[in-house]
């Protein structure tokens, strides 16, 4: 239920949205748009079950550049014209058929406005005009695919490579802790920032408040190459442990220099899997044959050891990887328990 009034408790033009939160017998829209994720791992509510977002208008920032074209829209670096600072203005996508912003969304990312954590990119605002939707994020000029891209010796730099894992481990842990899943975690949404050797979470909660799609706002496919293999398989009702095993692919692609699994489509990302982890059996993952997509006639490879992975990592890192990519999501480490895992004993931890 979305009523809006005007707002002058901030001095700023613009609208509130309190967003009262339905009971579970009124609110089949909100289940709807949450297809994906566990029953079991729902959205905290606040005592006064209300959420108020404040949304300001477009005229207190200036594009200055567009940056790129992701999975859910539209990126510009902008000036905030309020005080001259730099930040990122994603531009949301909305499916044709929808008319205006759903409700759901804006429940979800008015949440979003609540994470403050310093491995987490801060949302700052949501800027909502007619039918486009706006979040404007801290701004950062670099992410983990391009850093890797640009400075290939970083694999070589064990303690570099152990802070970033660390950091990874900590901003999922925080947005775990808060009842958000990522869901679509990847180098490229993960920010640095070099001065002070700090990496940053992006785009946590939007695959819950706008789906994962197929396709990219350029059409182009969504990677796959750090998807857990449940939901390849078409799992229905998922939680935690779905970070945790992208978090194990960036771990090792940091240390190789390369992805684990490169697949261009969700069979070939399952067979690059298999042929490293080993087919899904009765051994190695006994619930896998009651997941929608698998199939009983699936290639048999057998599982390499773990060592060969990645073969320039220590014993203790091997240890954290094989805890990061276990098949079953039940035998994966959380991230909060990564971040006291031995191989952190030499990292100054927070």
């Amino acid at each position: 239920v979305v009523d809006r009034r005007r707002s002058s408790e901030d001095g700023e033009s613009g609208s509130v949205f309190n967003v009262n939160r339905a009971s579970s017998s009124s609110s089949s829209s909100s289940q709807t748009s949450d297809r994906s994720a566990s029953s079991s791992f729902r959205r905290h509510r606040s005592p006064s079950h209300r959420v108020v977002a404040v949304f300001v208008f477009m005229e207190n920032y200036e594009k200055v550049l567009k940056i790129g074209e992701g999975t859910y829209g539209v990126v510009y670096k902008a000036k905030n014209l309020r005080d001259d600072t730099m930040v990122a203005l994603k531009r949301i996508r909305l499916d044709q058929d929808e008319e205006g912003v759903p409700s759901t969304a804006i429940r979800e990312i008015s949440l979003l406005k609540e994470l403050r954590h310093e491995n987490v990119v801060s949302l700052l605002e949501v800027i909502h005009e007619e039918t486009k939707l706006y979040l404007v994020f801290e701004y950062l000029d670099l992410d983990l695919k391009k850093h890797m891209d640009s400075s290939p010796h970083i694999s070589n730099d064990r303690m570099v490579v152990k802070g970033y894992v660390y950091q990874i481990c900590a901003g999922i842990a925080f947005c775990h802790s808060h009842r958000v899943l990522h869901r679509d975690l990847k180098p490229q949404n993960l920010l640095i920032d070099t001065t002070h050797n700090v990496l940053k979470l992006a785009d946590f909660g939007l695959a819950r408040a706008f789906g994962i799609p197929v396709r990219a706002y350029t059409h182009e496919v969504v990677t796959l190459w750090y998807r857990a293999p449940e939901i390849l398989l078409g799992v229905r009702h998922y939680s935690t442990p779905v970070d945790v095993w992208s978090i194990g692919c960036i771990f090792a692609e940091m240390i190789n220099g390369k992805p684990l699994f490169p697949g261009d489509s969700e069979i070939d990302e399952l067979f690059k899997i298999f042929k490293i982890l080993g087919t899904p059996n009765e051994t190695l993952w006994p619930e896998a044959q009651e997941l929608p997509d698998y199939q009983p006639n699936f290639p048999q490879w057998p599982a390499k050891p773990w060592e060969s992975l990645c073969p320039a990592l220590d014993e203790d890192g091997v240890d954290l990887l094989r805890q990061m990519l276990q098949y079953t999501p039940e035998k994966r480490i959380s991230a909060k328990h990564a971040m006291q895992h031995k191989w952190f004993d030499d990292y100054p931890r927070k």
